[in-house]
């Protein structure tokens, strides 16, 4: 049943609109989730879990259940044997996990509903109209149709999205590679790799397991085109993948089949007043580089937060601008990485596709490129922009470091799993300010020497300060407190206390 007392309203129960789910509710915010399908589906286009998804996961207490289901793989291979190293990423994960996009949706599934959230299927939205004070959203359901008001609502309802379109928001883009062949097979000889992807040719073709004995197969052939809605043949998917890896593993008794194509498209905004997009509602590009849920999952981190402290009257309206901030240029760097890998994957000629593997091996063997290309495809090396004067680590991702003592774990991303900022304070530093604000900041203590740093919930670097005085670095504290995490609650502990809140 869907609830009237809503603070969000959620559209898509994909990976993003889930995630986003859980935090939310986890944070106390009635959540509603509306989802058009009836039943869930092991169907799936996404395999990869980047390192930076898995600190996210890991950070709500989810990731070393999910790399239980998968398989760990060091390195990303592109094309003709050019290989992404990953294994030397400053990262607790640094590999790409190979499990099917159903495991993650379950885990995040059963951590929204188990937080509050209200899931609710066979809902699909037809429309909303919005005020200065809030969302109304028609639905239809099994039981007729019904209009539901909500504070703020998350379109996270994929390429076709009802929320972009009752938006009147255009999206921009083309279709970068059409008539991609899809199937669910099984194979009478398991692959040498976890994963085995190449082009060659006309040919191009990906294979990957789920895990359970079935394997999904992508394959694209130059040479037959068709529309999506022509049925995919067997003998075809085998010649091409063939063609591509050389051998096609035995395949046999296809489960499922079919034909789609992949899109390049971005739209203008993340956020309309008080409707925001996220995941492939937002943004969709190629599959290579396994980015698409994986950007996704972020859009979701990011804006879950700042929702929360918007509901609770904790955060001025900018916050919410700082979403499309973020995240917009995020999407358009990744579109246009996929972009480019695909279409340097799928070179015709084979001077020109030698010449390629050439650079890119050349390329790679140095160490600023290895570091670079790797750390944009894992999401570890992906940033935000910070405000002329700041110390050089804001917007960057925090890394995970090892704390002091047990009260809040044993490392900053257990810390983070209340949803809280972190201040990490290095022993012998005075963090008293943060006390008025305590209901949303947890102090913690590293045990190697670290500068004052206010950690977002989300795991980015909201403020530094190598500031020695202490009464100038006090009042820098509360100032970027005040800034962050919203006015603060005035303690009665104590007149110390109560006068160094900073409240404005």
């Amino acid at each position: 049943m869907i609830s009237q007392q809503n603070d969000v309203v959620i559209v898509g129960a994909g990976p993003t609109g889930l995630l986003l789910a859980g935090d939310l509710a986890a944070a106390g915010v009635r959540t509603t989730v509306l989802e058009r399908r009836l039943e869930e589906s092991n169907l799936t286009r996404a395999f990869a879990v980047h390192a930076r998804t898995l600190e996210q996961l890991d950070a709500r207490g989810l990731a070393d259940e999910l790399i239980s289901t998968g398989a760990q793989v060091p390195s990303l291979r592109l094309f003709g044997g050019v290989r992404v190293d990953l294994s030397s990423l400053p990262s607790r994960h640094p590999f790409v996990l190979i499990t099917p996009q159903y495991q993650v949706e379950r885990l995040l599934q059963r951590r929204a509903v188990a937080a509050g959230a209200n899931l609710v299927r066979g809902a699909e939205v037809t429309g909303l109209r919005q005020d200065a004070d809030g969302v109304d959203v028609d639905v239809t359901t099994q039981d007729g149709p019904v209009t539901v008001r909500t504070s703020y609502v998350v379109g996270a309802d994929g390429l076709r999205s009802r929320v972009r379109a009752a938006l009147g928001l255009p999206f921009p883009g083309k279709a970068v590679v059409t008539s991609l062949m899809l199937a669910d097979v099984r194979l009478a000889e398991p692959p040498r790799d976890v994963l085995m992807v190449n082009a060659v040719g006309d040919a191009f073709a990906f294979v990957a397991p789920f895990g359970d004995g079935w394997y999904r197969v992508f394959a694209w052939n130059r040479r037959n085109q068709q529309p999506d809605g022509v049925p995919v043949d067997l003998t075809e998917l085998r010649e091409v993948t063939r063609e591509a890896l050389g051998t096609d593993f035995g395949m046999h008794d296809p489960r499922w089949m079919s034909r789609f194509h992949s899109d390049e498209r971005q739209a203008p905004q993340y956020r309309v007043g008080r409707v925001f997009l996220a995941g492939d509602a937002a943004h969709v590009h190629s599959p290579a580089g396994g980015q698409g849920m994986n950007t996704g999952l972020q859009d979701a981190a990011n804006l879950g937060w700042k929702l929360a402290a918007a509901v609770q009257g904790r955060a001025a309206d900018a916050l919410l601008d700082t979403y499309h901030a973020e995240r917009h240029p995020v999407g358009r760097m990744v579109l246009r990485g996929s972009g480019a890998i695909i279409r340097l994957a799928l070179i015709r000629s084979r001077p020109a596709q030698a010449a390629r593997t050439m650079i890119l091996r050349t390329a790679l063997r140095l160490g600023p490129a290895r570091r670079r290309m790797a750390g944009m495809i894992s999401g570890v090396g992906i940033r935000y922009a910070a405000p002329r004067g700041a110390h050089p680590q804001v917007g960057t991702r925090a890394e995970d470091l090892p704390l002091a003592g047990d009260q809040a774990g044993g490392r900053l991303a257990e810390a983070l799993r209340g949803g809280m900022f972190v201040l990490v304070a290095p022993s012998g530093a005075d963090a008293a300010a943060a006390r008025a604000w305590g209901d949303r900041v947890r102090v913690v203590t590293p045990t190697a020497a670290t500068p004052l740093t206010l950690v977002r919930p989300d795991g980015y670097i909201a403020w530094v300060s190598e500031e020695s005085e202490p009464g100038r670095r006090d009042e820098q504290l509360r100032v970027a407190l005040g800034e962050w995490c919203g006015a603060p609650v005035v303690s009665q502990e104590s007149d110390a206390v109560r006068s160094g809140t900073g409240q404005k």
